[in-house]
């Protein structure tokens, strides 16, 4: 086992469990790296503020967002598996997240054609969690955390896109509606069942 994908709409956790997951497959003596694969899109939402637009689509259009996105995100997985030689490497987004937003947006058809060929070098995690929350829990996290916004609909049309894709059903379901401590005994218990002769995984070291 190479790569341990984390995927899902935002507010449901990606980043905080692909940590404790790194920590804790470290701990339990199997080297892993946490890897952030984001598109930029909330980077340039807060430049869009700052320049006086209310959010990245209108500071730059639908198209010039979905191509800023898809070469930093195309960028960001690159790095991520060049640089975790020796270690696995758990991602916090993957190529799939992609293709999710190209389909929220409503510009799939020949631009998701164009992503998929370009992601394609890339190899598929050994394993992807889908983290499933309801998208109105999702917003009030993400309202409670208070460094982005996100709107009810915009979090619907992600959730229904993850399951629309072709790779859902290869995909490990995680009810992320419990504590963080609950959510990363989930991925913890069906990690370890695919894992060579069983081999525990820790929570992080204290």
């Amino acid at each position: 086992m190479r790569r341990i994908a984390l995927v899902g709409i935002d507010g449901a956790g990606k980043t905080t469990q692909a940590h404790l997951l790194a920590k804790g497959m470290t701990a339990a003596g199997l080297p892993a790296r946490y890897r952030r694969n984001a598109g930029g899109r909330r980077w340039l939402d807060r430049l869009a503020v700052r320049l006086g637009r209310p959010d990245a689509r209108r500071l730059i259009g639908r198209s010039g967002l979905m191509l800023f996105e898809a070469v930093l995100r195309w960028l960001a997985i690159a790095r991520a598996n060049v640089g975790s030689s020796g270690a696995v490497a758990v991602m916090d987004r993957y190529a799939v997240c992609q293709y999710v937003s190209l389909r929220t947006h409503g510009v799939g058809g020949g631009w998701e054609r164009i992503a998929r060929l370009a992601y394609r070098v890339f190899p598929r995690p050994d394993i992807t969690f889908l983290l499933w929350l309801p998208p109105a829990e999702a917003r009030q996290r993400i309202e409670a955390r208070g460094t982005d916004r996100e709107s009810l609909e915009h979090l619907v049309r992600s959730a229904t896109a993850y399951w629309s894709l072709p790779e859902s059903t290869e995909f490990v379901v995680i009810d992320a509606r419990g504590d963080t401590a609950q959510v990363a005994g989930l991925i913890r218990q069906q990690l370890t069942v695919r894992l060579p002769a069983g081999a525990p995984i820790t929570g992080p070291p204290a």
